[in-house]
């Protein structure tokens, strides 16, 4: 990894490559339009997804990364289908929170289909709170880091229904969220295309429009992201978030 030039504000974790554009994509599109760095950290390569190879979808991640305007793109390799919790892992994963120094982090929701999901949940969340540890050393080019606690770790929503804490009005960023999804296109119906998956169903893309139109219309918008909160969050601004 080279160094990162400055901070960003939004760092996304997802297990596999396309995680973060599936389910907080639109949000960090919003957080980009207002004007904030955002970065995206893949912990495995998806090697051994039924669909495409590690090399296609590394591609696919860049592709998205060029789409979406992300800051970087960073790709682990902690093992798809084997993403333990090691002190290793915990170790790699400190080091790129260390490293783009996010106040922001999005993580895979806890409770998941995928066990890698739930795997890579716990390994974030710890990750997040440890990275402020200053006794704990990590090192990146041979420099040793400095420790650094994001304010927010947010849970987003995949294939589990999960009643959000909060709702992010995505009606601006939507429809072009959806080219960083399509970016992965190896992943997604094709005419022929087989064997059959979860999320290359016919219907599949159509699904995630209709749950956030859903979210969408619990506040009153066209279309909405969840998110789950870890800690309650203080407002400062009562009338900016009450307009």
């Amino acid at each position: 990894m080279k160094p990162s030039s400055e901070n960003v504000y939004a760092l996304a974790f997802g297990a596999h490559p396309d995680d973060v554009e599936l389910a907080c994509g639109a949000t960090l599109l919003k957080i980009i339009n207002e004007g904030k760095r955002v970065a995206v950290c893949d912990l495995t390569r998806g090697e051994l997804g039924t669909l495409g190879t590690a090399e296609t979808r590394k591609a696919e991640a860049e592709d998205a990364c060029r789409i979406m305007g992300y800051t970087e793109r960073v790709g682990l390799d902690l093992g798809d289908g084997k993403l333990f919790y090691t002190e290793e892992n915990l170790q790699a994963v400190i080091t790129v929170i260390r490293r783009f120094r996010p106040r922001v982090v999005f993580a895979n929701p806890p409770d998941e289909r995928h066990p890698d999901h739930m795997k890579a949940s716990k390994l974030v969340a710890d990750a997040v709170y440890s990275s402020g540890l200053k006794q704990l050393v990590t090192e990146l080019n041979g420099c040793r880091q400095d420790a650094h606690r994001p304010s927010h770790l947010f849970y987003y929503v995949q294939f589990k229904h999960l009643n959000p804490d909060i709702i992010i009005d995505i009606s601006e960023t939507f429809k072009a969220s959806r080219n960083g999804i399509l970016a992965f296109g190896s992943q997604f119906y094709r005419e022929g295309s087989e064997p059959e998956t979860l999320i290359n169903r016919k219907e599949f893309l159509t699904g995630l429009e209709a749950r956030a139109r859903y979210f969408g219309e619990q506040i009153g918008a066209l279309y909405g992201e969840g998110l789950l909160v870890t800690r309650t969050p203080g407002i400062t601004n009562f009338s900016g978030l009450f307009s």
